[in-house]
């Protein structure tokens, strides 16, 4: 496979200056002349034998171009060169034009060659690294599991169907097991039932170790999250759930490693039949036999023939699932001015804070009798819902190369969500699904009725010793810079894929300039956060700064860097804060585990997070309180943009028409102004209600400009702040106001074209 040249950084290589010792190659000669030199260079690059010799030495015609550029300016520009060089160069002078040449330009060639070398390193050790980079055969990685024959079973079935309840049962039967689940969720869950089954049984997740025996050692059974099991470890029993998330484009690689690497005499894999194909091919490169057990769902699930098409429609037990934050608080504000109370679920929340929800909206006694959920609810709580209401049927996605797509909901992603209506064993016999609105209802029929897409290859991703072995080979290539390399060069076979390394990249370019060893550098660029929280990422950026002083994080430090304690938030933007705040403290409790004696205060630090969890909790109670407290806030006249009479986002499942396109991404745009903390978002937020007030609540699709102006580099931050203070100076002088849209519209017009 040839490298993306485009990814090789060349090495600085500076002109040498005044010589401390005599030109050795002048005093054997003469001074070389400059002029000359830079003519025969120029003939140099441009003959078609001298760029053919490059390419079968790895030069393609971009390397060969920057070495050029480079060389010249290393011999022009240098007050002397070495001793052979200077005598070829001034052979080749003084032989230009003459009959019987002295020289030649292309014996230049061996000194370009060895200057292109010096600032590509990479071009002499090409097929090391290529070695190293060669991801063809992962099950060769775990020899302890090729060491045994493993007994594979895959037990096949949708949401409810009773399929991870029967590996589970053979977990707890065994004498020793692990449990290896997506979600911090499950993985206590499974902790929690084994040792209210006299199985002791220890939790492991990346933020958090907790022991079955008080004298903290090992039980023999484990529920972990996936990606922190250990593959050297033998048990009897292995359970793998929801193993079609092996093809997820940024974590699939922690099920390939499972998969391939668990030493467990029996492994238990849980999930989709579309991954029976692909599981069952992995184990024919490992020799090993896969037996399938089908299951089908214990309650039937009726896609319903009318939509909801009103909140005033909503019965107990109904679940709205949105897929943006903003459509939750608009949503839940809705069914509250309607006095009904409704609890509220959605990814970011706290896991306590999620649990203490279902608790909530599953109690029979409690009036809270609806739930307005994002996909969150598909895996990890278990919740009583008589019926699925889809808000809307397109969601933001990422795909394998790390691009942000608005698509329709896949049919996995469907099936998932709709299974969690009637529940085995809760108070709903049978599960119902429909939708908001009633064009999206057909789309939705259709979807449900596709087959689901088999799952077609299996993620990696590059371990830290491959890289170190990089680092080896390029000590000056930057850690972004020796991922992207690495990627390039890398060959897979069509069963897999490597996964995505955006998040890595972006962690390893913020920390860059801190000097951290390469060992450590790689485990601050995996630790889990979501790089759209400014907050989270600025703590990440002075963690790993005062960790490269060799100072301890403190409990103390982290309180005054938290500005802990914390009040009861008042408005979502201050909710949103808590929530980073939480992020935080998870990210020095996953740091502590790897650096103990630089995080030293972790128990202290679980105290603080379970109090946080709690004012967390308290906020999602009121939230409808601190969405209106948020709109009086914003600014007057603002405030009915989430009100009940706000339109529910609509999508279209063709989300190749440009208007549905747009509306997605502003509803995004939008949710994502109010999610992230900080002062200046506020301001472009109320920017953005002023400038769009009355045409925005009618087509969502003006509302990626603003976003898209300011990606563009077309409108800054300061730009956005003086249309909002001359909007606000022509309301109150009364040259338009919002009894007229065509006033507003050609006002804004008139203040673009100004601007611009």
């Amino acid at each position: 496979r040839a490298p993306d040249t485009s990814l090789f950084v060349p090495v600085p290589l500076k002109p040498v200056g005044d010589a401390a010792e005599e030109d050795v190659g002048a005093e054997l000669t003469r001074p070389l002349d400059k002029g000359e030199v830079l003519k025969n260079l120029n003939k140099f690059y441009k003959r078609k034998e001298i760029q053919r010799l490059g390419a079968e030495n790895g030069l393609d015609a971009r390397l060969f171009h920057q070495a050029f550029i480079n060389f010249r300016k290393y011999i022009m520009e240098s007050s002397s060169v070495s001793a052979d060089l200077h005598i070829i160069l001034n052979d080749i002078c003084c032989g230009a034009g003459k009959v019987c040449l002295l020289g030649h330009v292309d014996d230049l060639f061996p000194f370009f060659l060895r200057h292109a070398k010096q600032i590509f390193p990479m071009l002499d050790c090409m097929d090391d690294l290529r070695k190293i980079s060669d991801l063809r055969l992962p099950p060769n990685w775990y020899p302890d599991a090729r060491a045994i024959q493993r007994k594979i079973i895959f037990h096949a079935g949708p949401t409810n169907s009773g399929k991870t309840y029967h590996a589970i049962q053979r977990f707890l039967s065994a004498k020793s097991g692990i449990y290896c689940g997506p979600l911090k969720l499950l993985a206590h869950e499974i902790f929690q039932k084994s040792n209210d089954a006299n199985v002791a049984c220890d939790l492991v997740t990346g933020e958090e170790r907790v022991y079955a025996n008080e004298d903290a050692r090992q039980a023999p059974h484990i529920a972990c999250t996936i990606e922190m099991c250990s593959t050297n470890t033998p048990f009897e029993v292995a359970v793998i759930d929801e193993i079609q998330m092996i093809r997820d484009p940024a974590r699939g690689w922690a099920w390939t490693r499972a998969l391939l690497g668990l030493c467990a005499e029996e492994i238990h894999v849980c999930g989709e039949a579309a991954a029976i194909d692909l599981v069952t091919e992995l184990m024919y490169t490992t020799g090993e036999e896969v037996e399938v057990r089908n299951y089908k769902r214990l309650t039937p699930l009726t896609v319903l023939d009318y939509a909801l098409e009103s909140l005033d429609n909503l019965r107990p037990g109904d679940c709205i699932v949105c897929f943006s934050k903003n459509d939750i608080y608009s949503v839940s504000r809705q069914i509250e001015a309607r006095g009904l109370e409704c609890a509220v679920i959605y990814g970011s929340l706290p896991p306590g804070t999620k649990l203490e929800q279902a608790k909530k909206f599953n109690d029979p006694d409690d009036t809270c009798k609806i739930l307005v959920a994002t996909d969150a609810i598909g895996m990890g709580l278990n919740l009583c819902i008589k019926r699925i209401i889809f808000n809307s049927i397109v969601k933001p996605t990422v795909n394998e190369k790390g691009e942000k797509e608005i698509d329709s909901i896949t049919t996995s992603q469907a099936l998932q969500i709709a299974g969690r209506a009637g529940r085995y064993g809760s108070s709903f016999k049978q599960g119902e699904v429909t939708t908001m609105h009633r064009d999206d209802l057909v789309q939705l029929k259709e979807i449900l009725s596709e087959p689901v897409r088999p799952v077609k290859a299996a993620g990696l991703h590059p371990t830290p010793e491959q890289i170190e072995m990089f680092a080896y080979h390029l000590p000056d290539a930057t850690l972004s810079n020796l991922i992207d390399i690495f990627v390039s060069l890398s060959q897979v076979d069509g069963l897999y894929f490597v996964c995505n390394i955006d998040d890595f990249k972006f962690l390893a370019d913020m920390i860059q300039h801190i000097p951290l060893n390469l060992r450590s550098r790689y485990v601050f660029c995996t630790a889990p956060l979501n790089r759209k929280e400014p907050f989270v990422c600025t703590t990440l950026l002075k963690f790993a700064r005062q960790f490269s002083r060799n100072e301890p994080l403190t409990f103390d430090w982290l309180c005054r860097h938290t500005k802990w304690p914390l009040a009861a938030p008042k408005n979502i933007k201050e909710l949103v804060h808590l929530e980073a705040v939480h992020d935080v403290f998870d990210l020095y409790l996953w740091l502590s585990y790897r650096f103990m004696d630089m995080f030293p205060d972790a128990v202290l630090v679980r105290d603080i997070q379970k109090k946080l969890d709690d004012i967390i909790q308290v906020g999602v109670c009121n939230i409808t309180k601190l969405i209106r407290a948020s709109q009086s806030a914003a600014a007057p006249g603002t405030a009915d943009v989430m009100s009940e009479d706000f339109p529910l986002s609509r999508t279209k499942r063709d989300t190749r028409a440009v208007s549905d396109r747009h509306g997605a991404r502003s509803t995004e745009a939008l949710s994502t102004a109010v999610e992230v903390p900080g002062e200046r978002r506020a301001k472009n937020l109320k920017a953005y209600r002023f400038a769009t007030r009355q045409e925005d609540l009618k087509s969502h699709g003006r509302g990626s400009l603003a976003n898209r102006l300011l990606r563009e580099g077309l409108l800054t931050q300061e730009m956005l702040r003086q249309l909002e203070s001359e909007w606000q100076d022509q309301h109150r002088n009364g040259r338009y106001g919002f009894g007229s849209k065509r006033n507003d519209q050609n006002s804004s017009k008139e203040t673009g074209k100004k601007k611009k």
